[in-house]
């Protein structure tokens, strides 16, 4: 199926909600360059469109090479705390453009430190940036962004399932920055990694459940349904990363439907990682759509993808069938299970109501 990369035009120019997002797959191809250049790291090409054919693509490719993706651009930006604010900010900015009124992004604090961080990532030298302050930076980051754009911005720290030994830090700050911006807590990367129960993942979601912090894993992106179970029954996850492989385990998927677990569905992501059966009109969000689970659109990593958001409901439009009336109902799903305190839950529900022109029956 040939799928044109000029289709992020607006599809649906209402106000929308975006829970699944990835920081360090959301940053302008043009900042990649400018920290290339300032900090000399060498970059596999100096303009923006010669970047894009090394890191973005639109034909399905493995997950796996999606992921090494990361290794042409991630040294200019890990380690330097310009460069971390910057990315931050100018999410918040592009987000805004996008007519987002609220989102919460995802990242792995070490994956941007170079301090305190066994091993290095992405063949650093040994420097003085720790995940800690990687945190308190992308928190201001994201407090001016929205200042001066005037929408909401939360984030959600990323334990790497290659890391468990990060994990116990990851909740930490979780909980350290509970008050400033940091909502959730997430696990990324190889699904075929599953987690023991005596593992640091295991460990670090026990406690993030004890002390109230709100919990999201990728599961049933490209693993099977066993990969969810785990998910929510282990790590006790109320959001799933994708999870279109559930569908596949009808008892788990009743039972999922029933609990009212959020389904975070990146449409066009999930075409090109191969995630899901390429034909678009048999993806599982129009199961999930028929079925009247509770999901959401997104877009995870738009640098990549070369996308918006506004792809990602292009796609569900023309490909799914999805209307007007099915892109207000997925972002009052995502409203209603975003990681917010329930007070700004329900004044963001309250203004989507507005938004839409309806009348809210009840308090979510």
């Amino acid at each position: 199926m040939a799928h044109n990369s000029t289709n992020n035009k607006q599809i649906f120019n209402k106000a929308r909600v975006e829970l699944h997002l990835h920081l360090d797959g959301a940053i302008k191809p043009e900042t990649i360059l400018y920290f290339g250049k300032k900090r000399g790291i060498r970059l596999p090409a100096d303009t923006v469109e010669g970047l894009m054919s090394y890191i973005g693509y639109d034909e399905p490719r493995s997950l796996t090479r999606f992921l090494e993706l990361f290794n042409y651009y991630m040294p200019a930006i890990a380690g330097d705390r310009e460069a971390l604010k910057r990315i931050a900010y100018e999410l918040v900015q592009m987000k805004a453009r996008e007519g987002i009124i609220y989102f919460e992004a995802r990242y792995s604090p070490h994956l941007f430190a170079n301090s305190n961080v066994i091993p290095i990532p992405w063949n650093q030298n040994p420097g003085d940036l720790t995940p800690d302050e990687v945190v308190h930076l992308i928190n201001q980051g994201f407090q001016e962004g929205e200042k001066d754009f005037k929408i909401k911005a939360r984030s959600i720290l990323c334990c790497m399932r290659h890391m468990p030994e990060w994990s116990a830090e990851v909740v930490r700050l979780c909980k350290k920055y509970h008050n400033e911006g940091v909502v959730g807590i997430d696990l990324a990367g190889d699904e075929s990694l599953n987690c023991g129960t005596k593992s640091g993942h295991c460990k670090a979601y026990e406690e993030a459940f004890k002390s109230g912090i709100h919990r999201t894993v990728h599961a049933g992106e490209v693993g099977p349904p066993s990969v969810v179970k785990e998910a929510v029954d282990v790590l006790k996850a109320e959001r799933i990363g994708h999870g279109y492989h559930t569908i596949e385990d009808p008892c788990l998927y009743k039972r999922l439907l029933k609990l009212n677990i959020h389904f975070e569905v990146c449409p066009w992501s999930s075409y090109l990682t191969g995630a899901c059966d390429p034909d678009l009109t048999k993806h599982p969000s129009i199961r999930f759509r028929e079925d009247e689970a509770n999901y959401s659109l997104n877009s995870d990593d738009p640098l990549i993808f070369k996308s918006t958001l506004n792809k990602d409901y292009y796609v569900a439009s023309k490909y799914m069938g999805f209307t007007e009336d099915d892109f207000i109902k997925v972002n009052l799903n995502a409203a209603s299970s975003c990681f917010l305190p329930d007070k700004e839950k329900e004044e963001l529900l309250s203004t989507l109501y507005d938004a839409y022109g309806m009348v809210q029956s009840t308090v979510c």
